[in-house]
């Protein structure tokens, strides 16, 4: 059965000298790869012979399958180059000097990133990062997000191994790792591992299982901050981000807090901006992100003394931002990679 197989790779050889195009190419490679071809034919022969041939046999037959698939692969890049060179009506002539360069852009979220950071700055932030694979407890325990909260569901958040398979797991034993749901663990990290007082913002991605529509994304950008000191305020948070924001939207802009809940902030607020060039948005109240004070629960998470330190924290998605900046209506757009829509943004020519 052995010659038998190298019979097939000449017939292999035969074959594919003569082919002329793709359409040929596939034909002749189900002759011998296909369910019915010729080698796979041979290869169901293994089952006739006895336990001591199968080794040797099985060892011809992977050399054999290699030394066709080789075969089939040169053989099509060999069509498709010769394609290329038809579509182009000549041979390509190395003499001639290249095709003008373009130059590369930013893309709009990594310059709304970028801005972002560049504001909070100016006020004495600095960035902090961390990884994107979270544990349960820095993404939602040590946030005060309890167990029932519909955050930790599987249909909201994405785990390793999938949920249902730590249901029988204890977790003083072993914790479940999630595609982090926000940057807010970036705050719990730091918090544990730089004493305050500290500003930082915490730029990054996020995951979640959302449906994709013209709003939502399974993955996003948020931008996290926080401030921890002594004698921390509201009027410090409202003062933080009335700058930010009319650095980003203008003077003009208005801002209000309404009342709101987050399991880590307390108490929490919603915050609404209005600016007259917004575009169709222009002069219409619109919610643009949460805040808090820190919860003195999360403080306590992370061995601070809620009576001697205190702080507030905020939340942003940098896909609205950009979105409200630009007058875009569709957050796929973000993530196409059309050049027409990314050519806007950046001096790419």
């Amino acid at each position: 059965m052995e010659n038998d197989l190298q019979a097939i790779v000449v017939q292999a050889e035969a074959i594919i000298a003569q082919v002329a195009s793709q359409s040929d190419w596939e034909q002749a490679k189900a002759s011998v790869l296909g369910p019915n071809g010729s080698l796979t034919q041979a290869a169901k022969g293994i089952g006739k012979l006895s336990k001591e041939e199968r080794p040797s046999f099985g060892q011809a037959l992977n050399q054999a399958k290699k030394k066709v698939e080789s075969l089939f692969k040169t053989s099509l890049e060999a069509i498709e180059n010769h394609a290329d060179l038809e579509s182009l009506g000549k041979k390509i002539d190395p003499t001639l000097p290249p095709s003008p360069g373009y130059l590369g852009g930013t893309h709009p979220l990594t310059h709304v990133r970028r801005k972002i950071v560049s504001i909070f700055r100016k006020i004495g932030f600095t960035v902090a990062e961390a990884t994107e694979v979270e544990t349960e407890w820095f993404c939602f325990d040590a946030l005060n997000t309890p167990e029932d909260h519909p955050a930790r569901d599987a249909q909201d958040t994405l785990f390793f191994p999938p949920h249902s398979e730590w249901a029988n797991v204890k977790r003083k034993t072993q914790e479940a790792h999630v595609l982090r749901t926000h940057t807010s663990s970036v705050q719990i990290r730091t918090l544990l591992k730089e004493p305050p007082p500290l500003r930082i913002i915490a730029p990054g991605r996020c995951f979640r299982r959302d449906t994709v529509d013209a709003t939502h994304s399974a993955n996003f950008h948020q931008t996290e901050g926080l401030y921890v000191d002594k004698m921390v305020t509201i009027r410090d948070l409202k003062g933080v981000l009335d700058f930010f924001l009319k650095e980003l939207f203008g003077n003009q802009l208005e801002t209000r807090l309404r009342p709101s809940f987050f399991p880590f902030t307390e108490p929490s607020f919603e915050v609404d901006l209005r600016a007259p060039s917004l575009g169709k948005l222009s002069n219409k109240w619109i919610e643009i992100m949460g805040c808090g004070m820190v919860d003195p629960e999360v403080l306590k998470l992370v061995n601070l003394d809620p009576k001697e330190w205190n702080g507030f924290a905020f939340g942003l998605g940098i896909e609205r931002i950009a979105m409200i900046l630009h007058g875009i209506d569709d957050i796929r757009h973000f993530y196409q990679n059309d050049q027409r829509f990314l050519n806007q943004f950046s001096n790419a020519t």
